[in-house]
C-alpha cells in the first residue's frame, strides 16, 4: 500500500500524465507495469485519477485545485488533441466579446472533428483545412495555451455556423453577427480589419 500511496502522491503534482509516465514511476518504486494497471484501476475507481481519453490522465486532486483557472482548462484542451487552438465561442467568451454562457470548450483542428466528454469538462474539435489552421497565439502564465486571435476566433464561429460560407454573400457578414449577439464593435479596430479581409479572401 505504501506503493499506492507514493505513486498517487507523485501523480498529485503533474499537470496531466500519461500511461507511460505512470509506468516510469512505478519503475522508481521497483513496481511491474502489471501492478501499476491494477493501481491505475483502482485510482479510477476511488477516483484519485481522471481519464480524459484512452492512456491520457489527469490526479483529481490536481484537478480540483486548479478546477476554477480558465487557463487549466484551455490547457487540458490543447493536449487532448493535438496540434488544436481555442476558439469560436469558448476564444470570444475568453476576449468578452459575447454574453453567452459556454459549457463546452470548443478547439479547432486539422484533424477530424471530435467531442470528449471528461469529468474534467467536454471537450469539442471542429475540423479545418490545414491552410486556415492559422492566427493563434500562446499564451503564457501558470499554464500555457493556443488560442485563437479575436479576429480568428469569430471567422471560425461563422465559419462553422454557415457550413464554410455557403451560400454567403460579404453583406450577410454584419446581420449574422449582430444576430449572435457578438459585440464586434468591442473588438480592437486592428482586429476588426484582420477578421473582414479573412471573409474576403475565403467567400
Amino acid at each position: 500500500m505504501k506503493s499506492s500511496k507514493n505513486l498517487i502522491e507523485q501523480l498529485n503534482t503533474l499537470l496531466h500524465f500519461s500511461k507511460k509516465t505512470v509506468y516510469q514511476l512505478g519503475e522508481q518504486f521497483g513496481l511491474k507495469n502489471t501492478s501499476v494497471d491494477t493501481y491505475i484501476s483502482r485510482f479510477l475507481k476511488r477516483k484519485e485519477i481522471i481519464q480524459l481519453k484512452k492512456g491520457l490522465y489527469l490526479a483529481a486532486d490536481f484537478f480540483n485545485k486548479n478546477r476554477g483557472d480558465i487557463s487549466y482548462s484551455f490547457y487540458l484542451a490543447n493536449i487532448l488533441r493535438t496540434p488544436s487552438y481555442v476558439s469560436s465561442w469558448t476564444a470570444l467568451q475568453y476576449y468578452n466579446l459575447t454574453t453567452e454562457s459556454i459549457y463546452t470548450i470548443t478547439s479547432v483542428t486539422p484533424k477530424v472533428t471530435r467531442v470528449y466528454k471528461t469529468k474534467a469538462g467536454t471537450f469539442a474539435y471542429q475540423s479545418i483545412k490545414k491552410e486556415l489552421f492559422s492566427d493563434f497565439s500562446l499564451v503564457k502564465g501558470k499554464f500555457d495555451f493556443f488560442v485563437a486571435s479575436p479576429a480568428k476566433a469569430l471567422f471560425d464561429l461563422l465559419y462553422f455556423k454557415t457550413h464554410q460560407f455557403r451560400g454567403i454573400k460579404f453583406e450577410d457578414i454584419k446581420p449574422l453577427v449582430e444576430e449572435l449577439r457578438i459585440d464586434i464593435d468591442e473588438m480592437d479596430k486592428l482586429e476588426q480589419g484582420k477578421f473582414y479581409e479573412m471573409i474576403n479572401k475565403n467567400l
